[in-house]
């Protein structure tokens, strides 16, 4: 299962200050974006959902809405599609299903060879000792 592609009217964007250094450009220009998207109210599929709510990232917070700060580039437009970027990336994380891990037992003879190792060792161990009397 690939990652859908998340409709643009389910996401909210909204234009603040950047923080940091930057001079005037930072005091007077909203380039930073905060990108807010509901992940209960989105149309993803639900099992889609399901494990995006159970992933522990800080940038979902408890009622299910994703919360992204792109600040890093100088224009808006830029910052705005980094934000995409990064929401992609948190949806293809759990799109593809980790694949079930099935125990397996050691084979007789891989068994065999540790207990043979384990006896040796301790004989080599025990060879340092100091003689008893």
């Amino acid at each position: 299962m690939r990652a859908p592609v998340i409709p643009e009217n389910e996401i909210e964007f909204t234009a603040i200050r950047a923080q940091g250094a930057g001079g005037q450009n930072v005091n007077k220009v909203s380039s930073a974006i905060h990108l807010r998207f509901d992940i209960r109210a989105s149309s993803l599929p639900d099992p889609l959902k399901e494990r995006l709510l159970a992933l522990s990232d800080q940038r979902i917070t408890k009622e299910g809405v994703v919360i992204i700060k792109a600040q890093t580039h100088r224009s808006q437009e830029k910052n705005k599609e980094e934000a995409l970027q990064r929401l992609q990336e948190i949806v293809a994380s759990v799109a593809v299903l980790p694949r079930v891990r099935r125990s397996t037992t050691p084979t007789r003879s891989s068994q065999r060879k540790r207990v043979d190792t384990k006896v040796r060792r301790g004989e080599v161990k025990s060879l340092r000792r100091k003689i008893a009397d």
